[in-house]
């Protein structure tokens, strides 16, 4: 079969290869690939700027299909049934995270494309307790989206204090601040989003898909829009989804007194910050980091909700030849979310 690798540490190195199809050990499944998302992780290991990747490796950690196979030991899974399927390859299972289900936290958390084969091939052997099955009517493309609506899920369902008539900032209009977006006004909430000028069209889109307020942070004094907004009293939650220092200072700035903070994206690297802020407004801050088994239930639910405009979000669909030229589409923000079909030529 297909499968686009990362053959070894440097920069580049990733390369569509032909390899074995996977067959499915003891408690596996072989899923046929359908739909498979592109991420930001998987820009940063074509760059080699990903530390915990093991190469080789498939990348590929946002994807859905069909069983087409299981292994010895599976039971209450057929061929045929269309699944989406989530990120955790694996985790110690024995660690107080994973006795607590919160295996996002498990210091041995392995993912799939990085740690273990991914789904950017025609086939994958994934776990069979990672399967969901997808509800009548989702579409391949909506859950191949499932791994980024789990990121929203578990940072304004699990992680934040978000209650219905709050207003909430999301700073970052890329894939998951939309869906954070998304996620926050299905709870109640009235949304603002922010972003730069060069993120008009995906401001444009997120309030084509229902966001209230959209701010150019590098036009007006964002902290000072969201005031005149808010009648004064600032956000009651704020969601960081840039992973940039002057974000996480406005997030500080622009959220009430006694409001909570919760940081979703990554820096990469360490940031400065006013601290005492967080103690004179007695702020929560908190962080949110991917997701477990239980948000993964509730995402899934989720892709039958008409008001969750998924589709919105996809710019185009591509066969695992044009990668590269996909890729290049990413690292230029040309777009939202590509997803890679193997099935197609």
């Amino acid at each position: 079969m297909r499968a686009l690798r990362k053959l070894k540490r440097g920069e580049g190195e990733v390369e569509l290869v032909s390899v074995p199809d996977p067959q499915p050990a003891r408690g596996e499944v072989r899923v046929r690939v359908e739909c498979a998302g592109i991420c930001g992780t998987d820009i940063h290991i074509l760059h080699d700027a990903y530390g915990n990747l093991q190469p080789p490796v498939t990348l590929g950690h946002e994807f859905a299909g069909v069983v087409a196979g299981v292994g010895p030991g599976v039971h209450g899974w057929s061929d045929g049934e269309r699944v989406a399927v989530e990120s955790l390859a694996g985790s110690c299972g024995r660690c107080r995270y994973c006795q607590a289900g919160e295996t996002q936290c498990c210091p041995e958390r392995r993912a799939f494309g990085i740690s273990a084969d991914g789904a950017f091939a025609e086939y994958v052997a994934v776990r069979a307790t990672a399967l969901h099955r997808l509800p009548e009517g989702a579409s391949f493309q909506q859950a191949a989206m499932a791994e980024p609506l789990c990121v929203a899920v578990h940072a304004v369902l699990e992680k934040s204090s978000v209650q219905p008539e709050d207003t909430v900032l999301v700073t970052g209009p890329g894939t998951i601040g939309q869906l954070v977006a998304q996620v926050a006004r299905l709870s109640g909430a009235s949304v603002i989003l922010a972003g730069t000028s060069t993120d008009r069209e995906r401001l444009e889109l997120a309030t084509a898909t229902g966001t209230e307020h959209a701010i150019f942070s590098d036009r007006e004094d964002l902290p000072a829009a969201v005031g005149r907004i808010t009648r004064g009293r600032g956000a009651d939650v704020a969601f960081e989804c840039a992973g940039v220092g002057a974000a996480v200072r406005s997030c500080l700035a622009a959220v009430r007194t006694g409001g909570q903070v919760v940081q979703v994206g990554l820096a990469g690297r360490p940031l400065e910050i006013d601290y005492d802020r967080i103690c004179l407004k007695e702020i929560t801050l908190c962080g949110s980091f991917t997701h477990n088994h239980r948000t993964w239930r509730k995402s899934v639910a989720l892709l039958s909700d008409p008001r969750l405009k998924l589709d919105a979000l996809v710019s185009g669909e591509f066969p695992l030849e044009q990668w590269r030229a996909v890729f290049d589409r990413c690292e230029q923000a040309q777009g939202l979310k590509y997803l890679l079909n193997p099935a197609l030529r």
